[in-house]
């Protein structure tokens, strides 16, 4: 199965995140601490996009992975 990252298909979230990054510089707007590993795409979903048994949101509900299913 090949992986593959999209926005969360809800406009007013991808809006209120996106208007979040930009108060904060690009740091995820639901952390409160703000290092190399807070900055979007935070270090905890970049690793959770290599873990082949993860799916769904990161933590700000910005990005979502998938998997293609078989014969789509």
């Amino acid at each position: 199965m090949k992986a593959a990252i999209s926005l969360n298909p809800d406009a007013e979230v991808v809006k209120a995140v996106r208007e979040g990054l930009k108060r904060t510089g690009g740091y995820c707007p639901c952390r409160l601490e703000r290092t190399e590993a807070t900055k979007c795409m935070c270090r905890e979903f970049r690793d959770q996009v290599e873990d082949p048994s993860y799916e769904g949101f990161c933590h700000c509900m910005l990005y979502y992975k998938s998997y293609e299913k078989k014969g789509e």
